[in-house]
């Protein structure tokens, strides 16, 4: 299973409703049913994918995101997750608000587009970085909003979103140096826990 998905599995409470937006095979939420006792369900779009959750015993609903997401009530869950999405959505900030009008709780990780090595690869060739993270091309990559850790915690600010917890990783599963003091320098992924 990514990292980003295995850190942010001690912020979901056992026997809980779970709800994952763009939960692709649906790894994930066996995991969390296997190991935690969660009810959960899943919004994807890939039909490849849909078939790989369903063969896994996963409810999975087939929905855009940025179509909305009004076909859930009001806090019918207790947490919502969004992992490695949010920058590939139309409209990530909406895609937010929902999220935390649906659950009480949402958990949410991103690549940091404020990496030094982003930063670095710019700086030094001019085009657009490419690693494990992102190893799309400027032209056929999914992510459409680039965003680094200081980007979202503004959004955050302008929408009374507050933040529970912050974690970040790197590309191994030790912590990244400096990441506590600088994630928006150090961090690779962005892991948010967060609330209204």
């Amino acid at each position: 299973m990514r990292l980003d998905l295995t850190h942010i599995q001690r912020w979901i409470r056992p026997a809980s409703r779970v709800l994952d937006l763009g939960c692709g095979d649906g790894e994930f939420l066996e995991s969390l049913r296997d190991n935690l006792d969660v009810r959960g369900m899943g919004l994807e779009i890939d039909h490849n994918y849909i078939t790989a959750a369903i063969a896994r015993g996963i409810n999975v609903v087939e929905q855009d995101m940025d179509k909305g997401l009004a076909n859930f009530p009001d806090q019918s869950f207790d947490t919502v997750v969004m992992a490695l999405a949010l920058q590939a959505v139309h409209y990530p900030d909406r895609v937010l608000e929902e999220m935390l009008r649906i659950g009480r709780e949402g958990i949410v990780t991103f690549p940091n587009f404020g990496h030094w090595r982003c930063r670095l690869h710019l700086g030094l060739f001019g085009r657009m970085p490419r690693s494990s993270v992102m190893p799309y091309t400027w032209y056929n990559t999914p992510n459409i909003h680039y965003c680094t850790v200081d980007d979202f915690e503004e959004l955050c600010r302008q929408r009374g979103i507050k933040i529970l917890a912050r974690d970040v990783v790197g590309n191994t599963s030790e912590r990244p140096m400096f990441a506590d003091r600088w994630p928006n320098l150090f961090a690779t992924t962005a892991i948010y826990h967060i609330t209204r």
